[in-house]
């Protein structure tokens, strides 16, 4: 079953608009709680969505950049080999010693090269993670505040139909505290 806080938030509003036109105030109070209980549902609902994609889209680049950091870090290692061969080639003497010396100092020229762009590539790695871990934070108070929306929405519906006023504060408080879950989503 797909949730589509879009649609349900109409639909409660929908329902609620029916009850306000049953001309009773306590039953009219509720159900314009209730339509503003959906949108807000409707609202934490979606920001959730954007939230956990934006989540996963972070982790996803992290591990790219990661890949390019461990290439480079095994391209700086095949080069340190390479070096040190043509070190020992150099070491040994003969015709070529000079151009194996010149020929190591190139690779290590490149491997300062190939460390800075890891260590680029790994901090890229960490501000990536550390925004994603923002983001599914986010999502998970939002969770917290959808659900409660929809608690507080429930519970009106049965003070609609019992009648009962303390469901209705209740219902009421459910949705004042997930308020302040929106918003400590956003703030902190």
């Amino acid at each position: 079953m797909v949730h589509d806080p879009a649609l349900d938030a109409h639909e409660h509003t929908e329902h609620a608009e029916h009850a306000m036109h049953a001309g009773d105030p306590f039953i009219s109070r509720i159900a314009i709680s209730v339509a503003i209980l959906a949108v807000l549902a409707a609202v934490a609902g979606s920001l959730e969505t954007v939230e956990g994609g934006r989540a996963l889209a972070g982790t996803s680049e992290a591990v790219l950049a990661q890949d390019e950091a461990t290439d480079s870090w095994n391209e700086y290692q095949a080069d340190s080999l390479k070096k040190h061969m043509y070190v020992i080639a150099a070491q040994a003497g003969g015709e070529a010693a000079d151009g194996n010396r010149k020929t190591a100092r190139q690779f290590t020229g490149d491997q300062k090269a190939l460390r800075k762009k890891a260590g680029e590539k790994e901090a890229e790695r960490d501000a990536l993670l550390k925004d994603s871990a923002r983001h599914e934070d986010r999502h998970h108070w939002l969770t917290g505040s959808a659900t409660l929306f929809e608690i507080g929405i429930a519970m009106s519906t049965v003070a609609i139909i019992t009648r009962r006023h303390w469901l209705w504060f209740t219902a009421t408080g459910f949705g004042a505290v997930g308020l302040v879950l929106l918003g400590s989503a956003y703030l902190g």
